[in-house]
């Protein structure tokens, strides 16, 4: 079907951050897939761990348990410091999950304790209820009726957010630390406290969509570590498995015990295939120096986008790997004219370009990346 805006290259296989077309043209990798391909393209580990488990079975059943999945629930929970996780397939049934277990958790206690308040900007996801969650006018055009219960806040407004979080009716509050699809914008520190605060003085569950920002990408496991905040749950997907589809939500204390046999379940999540894959991520980014590698890599980055002083580039935003640049032109342009160049890059929101290197990436690619982007950047100037 035409849903995708498609740019015509046909890729036939990659190494580290470079893919190459069925031409045989190189392009340096600045998407990863949109934050999937963490270890990058071809990662020997990760290929291999998927033969030999592909080998041994692909697909069994939640009816059934399988050693992959036994050995990834343990390593998650413990490394990222929760309770419970509930294995899926995509960012959107990790967050509709996410929304599942809110409701429940605040409708076993007032029947209309089941509002959920996300914020403006905010993306997460491409089902009814996920786009209903999306805090953006664009993705809801033509969609309704919608998934009711859903109430948008202005992003870094407490008063307004101390207004909304009414204790009898809102069961969760639920925000993306850094707001991926709405321009790669930063939540700050001092917000996010202070809505977690709000949270648990109302009995309302504070929620983290961490599809984008989890896993690695902004230098820590997960982003919130470096928020100083611990959400009662939290969604994963993306770069997890390194390109592999699977999602997970990850749930600590009260949250972690509110699903039930009969609640919710998944066909497919959870398999031996994806956990096998999610497990050699996990191992990779538990080697010594690899997060302080992707902090450092990411600083280089945006210092580098920084140093040009373009005329375009009105700022550099992000975290780790997840970095945006914002322009004063419309960025599906740069973005166009950076593939002329060798370069993948993504936009967000109305005014940024969007980088997501393969965690993998070396520094040479980051600078002939940054290198090809500011031609990017002459051209559109130009024209």
């Amino acid at each position: 079907m035409n849903t995708y805006a498609r740019t015509g290259l046909v890729f036939d296989h990659g190494a580290g951050a470079r893919l190459w077309t069925v031409e045989g043209d190189e392009y340096i990798d600045f998407t990863a897939g949109i934050g999937v391909n963490s270890l990058g393209h071809g990662h020997p580990e990760l290929v291999a761990a998927i033969a030999a488990q592909a080998a041994k079975a692909i697909h069994v059943s939640n009816y059934f348990l399988t050693e992959p999945s036994i050995k990834l629930a343990e390593r998650l929970t413990d490394t990222a410091g929760y309770d419970r996780v509930f294995f899926c397939n995509s960012g959107a049934e990790a967050n509709e999950g996410m929304f599942k277990i809110a409701r429940k958790y605040g409708s076993s206690k007032k029947p209309e304790k089941n509002v959920i308040v996300t914020l403006r900007q905010s993306f997460h996801g491409r089902t009814i209820t996920t786009v209903t969650a999306t805090g953006q006018d664009k993705f809801h055009k033509y969609f309704g009726p919608f998934t009711p219960g859903f109430v948008y806040a202005e992003p870094e407004d407490t008063v307004q957010l101390d207004a909304l979080l009414d204790a009898d009716t809102v069961c969760a509050f639920a925000f993306e630390p850094i707001q991926g699809e709405g321009g790669v914008r930063p939540l700050s520190r001092e917000y996010l406290q202070a809505a977690e605060r709000l949270c648990r003085e109302r009995d309302i569950l504070f929620c983290a969509d961490e599809v984008q920002t989890g896993i690695g990408r902004t230098g820590t496991l997960l982003a919130c570590e470096q928020l100083g905040i611990r959400p009662d749950v939290t969604a994963v997907a993306k770069g997890l498995a390194g390109g592999v589809p699977i999602g997970a939500i990850l749930a600590r204390g009260e949250a972690a015990e509110v699903l039930r046999p009969g609640d919710h379940g998944t066909t497919f999540g959870g398999n031996p295939l994806a956990a096998a894959a999610a497990l050699v991520v996990l191992d990779q980014l538990e080697k010594p120096g690899f997060l302080e590698d992707v902090q450092r890599r990411g600083r280089m980055l945006r210092e580098t986008i920084e140093s040009f002083r373009h005329p375009l580039v009105k700022d550099v935003r992000g975290m780790g790997l997840m970095v945006g640049v914002g322009v004063k032109v419309d960025p599906h342009l740069v973005v166009d004219a950076a593939r002329a160049h060798h370069l993948l890059a993504l936009t967000a929101g109305e005014d940024t370009v969007r980088l997501l290197p393969p965690l993998v990436i070396t520094d040479e690619e980051l600078k002939l990346g940054a290198a090809a982007l500011k031609k990017a950047l002459d051209d559109v100037l130009k024209h």
